[in-house]
């Protein structure tokens, strides 16, 4: 089942801002939650998918990410959308605890001492190959400029030998709260992200980022049958975290480049083959090129219109993830002379002079409807 967009989800748009984000989440959780609706399955789905589309649209690299991609951009192992069952109470609770005090599990954003929004952002990387590339598949070298964990460091973004001390805004609890209304509102600390520590000296290579900007190269494998479009993600290859935070990832969108011969539509092949107006009309055995730079034979038919149409099954692109293949469409193009020579023009005019209406059952027909017509 199709899943639905998160801006419908929450009853804004595109444009919303990140307060108008936060306000439509409050009232449908405040509405949907569990433990104002015990036993109401239909309430506690209702929340749960206001809360997956609050966890997207309420991250400023994960809105980017859904606005450009959709949902699509958060496909991978762990679930659908790469939002999974295991990690749903830790995400929610984290979600909730900026809103009431009391829900979750009192963990805040705090996981492991560092805050989950230090994660490091994706990565896009455009790649283009050749029509034969897609056909056989290659290993890829990437070449791209990212950021890397601080060895100096070790991504703390502490200098070595000091010591982190505890936040002054929040105590070194991570959270910081205040009273709106009849709300007891629990955020993130602004001065330690979440951590509840400080770094009292940064380190001096990364000013206290834990990571810094590196040249990186790196090797993957490009499958056979990608098509144009196809996105390939590799898991922990993007932008690292702030202070020890997990990397992005790796998206690399592939594009296929025009060949001289050959068009292709998903798993299958096309192309025009010019034929002489003599083999059209007597039959001939030709020879045609197929895309694992072999040759295949192909019996034209004496009597071959224009435009006729020949199949040659499996002589196509490879299916991704399968062991079958596409097929190879060959279009015949009659082409008539444009230059002859004096005696191909008179056994041209002598073969006029021989034709009758058997030669040319079309021309016949076509003159019968005209004559009809003008009649009339």
């Amino acid at each position: 089942m199709a899943k639905r967009d998160y801006y419908e989800i929450l009853g804004t748009n595109k444009s919303a801002s990140s307060d108008e984000i936060k306000k439509a989440y409050r009232k449908s959780a405040l509405k949907h939650h569990p433990d104002k609706n015990k036993g109401d399955k239909a309430s506690e789905a209702k929340f749960k998918e206001a809360s997956e589309a609050y966890h997207i649209l309420s991250s400023k690299e994960r809105r980017a990410n859904y606005d450009q991609f959709g949902h699509s951009a958060f496909e991978g192992a762990g679930g659908r959308n790469g939002f999974s069952n295991s990690d749903f109470s830790s995400s929610f609770s984290d979600i909730f605890e900026d809103f009431f005090e009391g829900f979750g599990d009192s963990r805040g954003r705090r996981q492991g001492g560092r805050s989950a929004d230090l994660r490091g952002a994706d990565l896009r990387y455009d790649l283009s190959i050749s029509l034969a590339d897609a056909y056989n598949g290659k290993k890829q070298e990437i070449r791209f400029s990212s950021s890397d964990k601080c060895e100096k460091c070790n991504a703390s973004g502490a200098e070595p030998g000091s010591k982190p001390i505890s936040c002054s805004m929040c105590g070194g609890r991570g959270q910081v709260r205040s009273n709106q209304g009849f709300f007891t509102v629990q955020q993130t600390c602004p001065g330690c992200s979440g951590a509840g520590e400080t770094i009292s000296t940064p380190c001096t290579e990364c000013k206290g980022m834990g990571k810094k900007q590196t040249s990186k190269k790196i090797f993957t494998n490009i499958p056979k049958g990608v098509d144009d479009g196809t996105r390939i993600r590799l898991s922990g290859k993007g932008e690292a975290g702030i202070k020890g935070g997990g990397n992005g990832d790796l998206y690399i969108f592939v594009s296929i480049e025009s060949h001289s011969i050959f068009k292709r539509s998903e798993e299958n092949l096309f192309f025009e083959f010019p034929i002489s107006l003599a083999d059209a009309a007597l039959g001939a055995n030709i020879e045609v090129p197929t895309i694992d730079g072999g040759k295949a034979k192909v019996k034209i038919p004496s009597g071959t219109q224009n435009g006729k149409q020949f199949r040659l099954k499996g002589k196509g692109m490879p299916i991704m993830r399968n062991k079958d293949f596409g097929d190879l469409y060959i279009q015949a193009i009659t082409e008539v002379p444009v230059s002859l020579t004096k005696e191909q023009k008179n056994l041209l005019e002598q073969f006029k002079n021989l034709e009758d209406n058997k030669t040319n059952p079309s021309i016949k027909n076509f003159f019968e409807k005209a004559k009809k017509f003008w009649k009339n």
